[in-house]
């Protein structure tokens, strides 16, 4: 094309950065610059013109150009004569930081929504407050509202504005940033819900505050289940008691400060297993709840009372000597014996049997709770449904511990203590995950001692230590001789307490050449907490070789919640407290439900305990729970049994089905159906 005709000469035409087209009224190029040949080069015909109009706007369009890559093209025509004379520009970077810009203010606004966190801007000078859309949405205004800072105002509960004002002049005077909880209403004027605000104070050039930028988060449901689990970690969840931890707390707190007289009762429900057995888990349950309403009521004020756990209450009396401690036990045993509890059409009689520890002057806590079982030890023996007061010579009732002792300790030397296991099950598939070792001893000698009463004789010594050490041994060489079975094993505080007992767990799986994920290692949630800097250092060398770690009957008290973020664990085992009724009492949903929650949140598998019928499974799959054990799913069986099975049959007692679990309990007890 030849130069532009009268017009400014070739070489400024051409420095000219916009691409300039001279065409005829009919779109036949006549003359085109530089820049429009170097954006275009072969493809000036394809340009698109036809959407700009002589004397117009600007229009953009899009255009392909000669390497094949669009681009985003601003065209304006202006008529020069008989001629029309395009301006051509390549807004596409432009364009792309447009629609970069337009899709995080989308992004934004969504995950605004998503987390339930708003934005907000107040304007100092005009005290006009901006609100994001998601904002406005939680609040309940139209989109568009008006809001300044005395409309805010109006909405902040009464009590918290004194405080949010305060925050806000502290943080307008030295600048930076600030945040503040509060309750608001929405924009009903009703509603009332709490929020977490987080904000920053930007000033001009002259340090004078012009803006305040800010988030509002919506925490109400949060605030709601913090305040649950603060309450249940110092109250027992089926009672509404205080628990073992908080009342042994305020038991050392008054030996401590023991001027006067005092007594602690140990309650302890008679017979409450038969209860269960018997009559089901829901109404144990409910026993324990009417009881403790019963005990309530006939203590003398001021005495406070808690559940330990179980079925056993105490009962700590003030300013009382021995005569006087021993006299209310009894009436509470009458108390409880005297009326019957009705549960829909039948009346139950129940009855308790207590031990009363006159406090005389003791500072031990520990040595007042054996007193005090030593003398409960001793109303059971005499019979139950009544009272006895610590003497000395229950001393004897120590010498019992120390049988047991001495049994084991023959046990472990003669073989005589033996393993069962009893399956976890995957609840959305019914096959069998694991196997949960349990210890029994089986020495034929009378009375019969089990596990209920090895543990609690064996933690007060050193041979829980070598118990211990004597399961993992069982079940890594149970491991190595059958290659598709995953087995479970608890481990007792002292134990957790043992600083060399990790390492020693992963030498002895190098050795067998076990896959360490075949174990999984158990520790109580009681444990866990007792001893925070010991759990840790055991679930780190565990679960560094790759063994599983599971936090045992969790949700006893709630209170270690804290720790779940502080210990590796893989797996959340679900108190069966809190399961037994999961499919019929909305407040045990909540529970399990939340439970879930946390452990899926921090990558953690939960087990349910004591799932013993059918509806259950369903109730605990839809809340979301990721396996379970209990009667209903399989009762525990002889570990050698469990072995020659998988020898004979391998992989096949993986594979159980929950209909064939229950199909096996119903043929082995026909008089459960």
């Amino acid at each position: 094309m030849g130069a532009l005709s009268g017009s400014m000469p070739e070489a400024v035409v051409d420095a000219i950065s916009a691409g300039l087209l001279l065409t005829t009224p009919g779109g036949d190029p006549v003359w085109f610059n530089r820049a429009l040949r170097d954006l275009a080069g072969p493809a000036i015909p394809t340009l698109p013109l036809a959407g700009a109009v002589a004397g117009g706007p600007p229009v953009q369009a899009s255009f392909v150009d000669a390497d094949g890559l669009e681009r985003h093209l601003q065209v304006a025509c202006t008529p020069v004569g008989d001629r029309l004379l395009y301006e051509i520009t390549d807004v596409t970077d432009l364009h792309d930081a447009r629609t970069a810009a337009d899709n995080h203010a989308w992004r934004l606004a969504h995950v605004e929504r998503i987390a339930k966190i708003g934005t907000w801007e107040w304007n100092l000078g005009t005290t006009e407050l901006t609100w994001s859309e998601a904002t406005m949405a939680t609040f309940g205004f139209p989109a568009g509202t008006t809001l300044d800072f005395d409309m805010f105002r109006a909405h902040v509960f009464p009590d918290d504005l004194p405080m949010v004002e305060a925050t806000l002049r502290q943080a307008l005077t030295t600048g930076g940033q600030f945040n503040y909880t509060l309750r608001m209403y929405l924009a009903d004027r009703a509603t009332l819900r709490t929020f977490e605000c987080y904000g920053e104070v930007f000033t001009d050039a002259d340090g004078t505050p012009t803006r305040v930028l800010g988030t509002a988060h919506d925490i109400t449901e949060i605030r709601r289940v913090q305040d649950e689990l603060a309450y249940l970690a110092d109250h027992d969840a089926l009672t509404g008691l205080v628990n073992r931890r908080s009342f042994t707390a305020r038991l050392d707190a008054t030996l401590s400060a023991r001027t006067g007289g005092g007594a602690l009762l140990l309650v302890d429900v008679d017979n409450f297993k038969d209860i269960n057995d018997l009559r089901g888990h829901a109404v144990g349950d409910e026993v324990m709840r009417s009881l403790s309403r019963r005990l309530q009521r006939h203590l003398p004020e001021g005495a406070v009372l808690g559940r330990l756990g179980g079925d056993e209450f105490a009962a700590l009396l003030d300013g009382c000597d021995a005569a006087t401690a021993l006299e209310i036990a009894e009436h509470l045993c009458h108390a409880a014996s005297d009326t019957p509890m009705v549960f829909g059409d039948e009346a139950l009689r129940i009855s308790v049997s207590i031990g009363a520890a006159p406090l005389d002057g003791e500072a031990d806590c520990e040595v007042l709770l054996a007193h005090a079982d030593l003398a409960l030890y001793e109303a059971k023996n005499a019979g139950r449904n009544r009272a006895r007061l610590f003497a000395p010579e229950q001393y004897r009732h120590a010498v019992q511990r120390v049988n047991i002792l001495s049994r084991v300790r023959a046990a472990l030397d003669t073989g005589h203590l033996k393993l069962d296991a009893q399956p976890i099950v995957t609840l959305a598939d019914g096959q069998t995950a694991s196997y949960e070792l349990l210890v029994r001893l089986r020495d034929g000698l009378y009375p019969h001692v089990g596990p209920a009463d090895i543990l609690p004789a064996l933690e007060r010594g050193d041979l829980v230590r070598e118990l211990d050490r004597w399961v993992v041994t069982e079940a890594i060489s149970a491991l190595s001789q059958a290659r598709d079975l995953w087995l479970d094993v608890n481990l007792s505080t002292r134990s957790i307490d043992d600083p060399t007992f990790g390492d020693w767990v992963v030498s002895a799986l190098s050795r067998a050449g076990v896959d360490p994920k075949r174990l999984g290692v158990e520790i109580t949630e009681t444990a866990a907490i007792s001893n925070l800097d010991a759990a840790r250092r055991l679930a780190a060398a565990l679960t560094g070789a790759g063994c599983r770690f599971s936090l045992d009957d969790f949700g006893a008290g709630f209170g270690s919640f804290a720790y779940l973020k502080h210990l590796p664990f893989t797996t959340v085992k679900i108190a069966g407290e809190f399961v037994r009724q999961a499919d019929s009492r909305s407040v045990d949903r909540v529970l399990v439900d939340a439970v879930v929650r946390a452990a899926s949140g921090l990558g953690m598998t939960t087990v349910a305990e004591y799932v013993d019928r059918a509806p259950l499974v369903d109730a605990l799959r839809e809340l979301g729970v990721t396996k379970g054990q209990g009667y209903y799913l399989g009762r525990p069986g002889k570990l050698d049994d469990l072995l020659a099975r998988h020898r004979t049959e391998p992989g096949a007692t993986m594979k159980i089905r929950i209909p064939e679990v229950l199909a096996a309990i119903r043929d082995q007890h026909p008089e459960a159906q």
